[in-house]
């Protein structure tokens, strides 16, 4: 059940499980249709390379179009082929893809772990469900279709306050 400490968000991919977790898995994957930046590094500091699936204890860097500030993180799970855990925004995402009906693929993305201070709901459970709702859409329309929604031209840094674009 939802509460203020977590949320899920799901979306159907006409897609196989195998080409969505590889949008997620990997530096490449993620700068396609949701980072400008990804960079992972291993337990000993090393980077992987942008195709190089990331493992479970591996840092990473994230950095969007449109935005200045940056997320650090660990990735705490990674089984290779359908579920991703990692740290983000002070809390837990989990990525779990599985199959549905009709050859369709269900997207479930869970954020767990989330303070429950105002600051917090307000950033974090508002500001990441919302965010989520957009990207997992991006990935959709970008998997099914080959169109990306999200701008990612540096013309509107700092125009704007908040999320007040929607797209990026």
């Amino acid at each position: 059940m939802e509460s203020w400490d977590n949320f899920k968000r799901r979306i159907l991919i006409n897609r196989p499980i195998e080409d969505i977790f590889k949008m997620w898995a990997s530096s490449d994957g993620l700068t396609t249709w949701f980072l400008k930046v990804a960079e992972y590094a291993d337990t000993d500091g090393n980077r992987r390379l942008p195709s190089e699936p990331y493992q479970a204890g591996d840092k990473y860097l994230w950095r969007w179009h449109n935005w200045d500030g940056s997320s650090e993180g660990k990735v705490l799970e990674n089984n290779g082929k359908d579920y991703i855990k990692f740290e983000f925004a002070n809390s837990i995402v989990e990525v779990k893809i599985e199959p549905f009906e009709d050859g369709r693929t269900l997207l479930s993305l869970i954020q767990s772990e989330i303070a429950d201070d105002n600051e917090t709901k307000m950033q974090v459970y508002c500001g990441c469900s919302c965010g989520w709702t957009f990207w997992l859409t991006n990935l959709k329309a970008y998997l099914e279709h080959g169109i990306l929604l999200n701008e990612v031209g540096e013309e509107l840094k700092g125009k704007f306050d908040g999320y007040q674009i929607v797209n990026t």
